[in-house]
């Protein structure tokens, strides 16, 4: 049988990758896909720098639309990122007829929709395993792998650069300023981490897990989204004391209990998560994903979230699968988001103040009678149960004061805030992180 003719849009790190490990391990690769598998042309804008990684054998061009319109191909692989030029190329691959695989998961989190439907209408596959958490096949986990589970909810370290400077902040004791320059030497930050450290890139990934777990669309715009700028060394000292560590987590989570509001929690943000859960102890630059299922219970899902071989393994199995199916009727395909078109659900994500966690709350306070009264008090005129209390008295007659609560609402929580803010004896706005036990 004749190799399945692939196109390559970019030929940058994840590019030069996919032909290298492509390349590298032909034998076995078409051992499992059943047939060859070749790059026989690519795009990129320094050509002569592509020429030099993937050889004579390949035709390079300088417009990408040579690729996506080219008859003989019939996979294309966009590498390029962005959502703007590759959102175009991708939708008119689709149009010409050509399977698209991906890593973007910008693209798939903002315009999945628009892609997907596309793609159905088109009878084309879509496969995107590198879009999230590279190496680690949690796509593939949630869409077949655990296709008889009911999923109750994800969570995970999915962005290795900010995991990496939180664990230096607790490491070392530093502040996340100093930790942010030397992830940037050490060239696990980009020149411009913004995506990163605001929790963005997590976020577009926490978007494609949830449309995957729970047959919902993607919806980014409905994720609630903070970095991890904010933090401050003396909480995640604090965190450890208590027996926690705090990681940027993405966490999806069906809510369903009679006499709550019903929906997804789509959201990431630090939280501190228990010292002695395993993904507490991911540290690095590596990613860990937790699921909890009806049938299989909680699975952990572990592994490098970046790197251009990483990403290039998760980008070449997809190119397998697709090569196994590519004559196969649409209709018996795995689909895209797990879930048939026509049983998606319009599920609603939840507005931010109606989530259900657990807090950890520090004040400084004047360091006299009565306070830490007035505060509990007002925490449970609003229904909010204080699980631990340290105080911490200090040299200039103020005291910092560190609650953790039991599970309770949002909105609930920022009344209590509220009022305690307005206390003459509290100092200083309160800082507040969710807990997640992960239970």
């Amino acid at each position: 049988m004749q190799p399945i003719k692939v196109g390559l849009l970019g030929v940058g790190v994840v590019g030069s990758g996919t032909f290298n490990v492509l390349k590298r391990n032909q034998q076995e690769i078409s051992g499992r896909a059943g047939r060859g598998i070749e790059i026989v042309m690519a795009s990129a804008r320094d050509t002569e720098r592509a020429r030099g990684i993937v050889g004579p054998d390949v035709e390079v061009v300088s417009d990408p639309l040579l690729v996506v319109d080219h008859p003989d191909i019939e996979i294309v692989v966009e590498v390029i990122g962005g959502c703007t030029v590759a959102k175009d190329l991708v939708l008119r691959a689709i149009a010409n007829g050509k399977h698209v695989v991906t890593a973007n998961k910008a693209l798939l989190a903002q315009h999945g929709s628009e892609i997907f439907a596309a793609a159905h209408q088109r009878g084309v596959a879509v496969a995107f395993e590198g879009a999230v958490a590279v190496s680690i096949p949690i796509i593939k986990a949630l869409r077949e792998g655990l296709s008889a589970n009911r999923i109750e909810w994800v969570a995970g370290i999915i962005n290795g650069t900010t995991n990496f400077i939180l664990s230096e902040m607790r490491d070392k004791g530093l502040a996340f300023d100093a930790v942010l320059k030397e992830a940037q030497r050490l060239g696990y930050a980009e020149a411009d981490p913004t995506f990163d450290i605001e929790g963005v890139d997590a976020a577009h990934k926490a978007t494609i897990l949830a449309a995957i777990a729970f047959g919902i669309p993607v919806q980014f715009d409905k994720a609630h989204v903070e970095g991890i700028t904010a933090l401050e060394a003396e909480d995640i000292a604090n965190a450890e004391s208590l027996g926690y560590r705090i990681k940027l987590l993405g966490i999806a989570k069906r809510r369903d209990k009679e006499g709550e509001p019903q929906g997804i929690e789509l959201r990431v943000h630090p939280a501190l998560v228990p010292a002695r859960c395993l993904i507490a102890n991911v540290e690095g630059s590596m990613n860990a994903i937790m699921v909890k299922s009806d049938a299989a219970g909680v699975t952990m899902y572990y592994g490098a979230g970046a790197g251009s071989e990483q990403t290039a393994s998760a980008v070449i199995a997809d190119l397998i699968d697709i090569t196994r199916l590519a004559t196969a009727d649409p209709a018996h395909r795995v689909p895209y988001l797990a879930f048939q078109p026509g049983a998606m659900a319009s599920t609603p994500i939840l507005a931010m103040d109606e989530i259900r966690t657990c807090y950890y709350l520090r004040l400084r306070v004047r360091d006299e009678p009565g306070v830490l009264a007035d505060i509990t008090r007002l925490i449970a005129a609003h229904g909010v149960s204080v699980d631990a209390m340290q105080q911490r008295p200090r040299a200039d007659a103020q005291a910092g004061i560190i609650l953790l609560t039991h599970e309770c609402r949002e909105r609930d929580l920022l009344a209590a805030l509220a009022q305690i803010e307005a206390l003459p004896a509290v100092l200083a706005p309160v800082t507040k992180l969710r807990v997640e036990n992960l239970a």
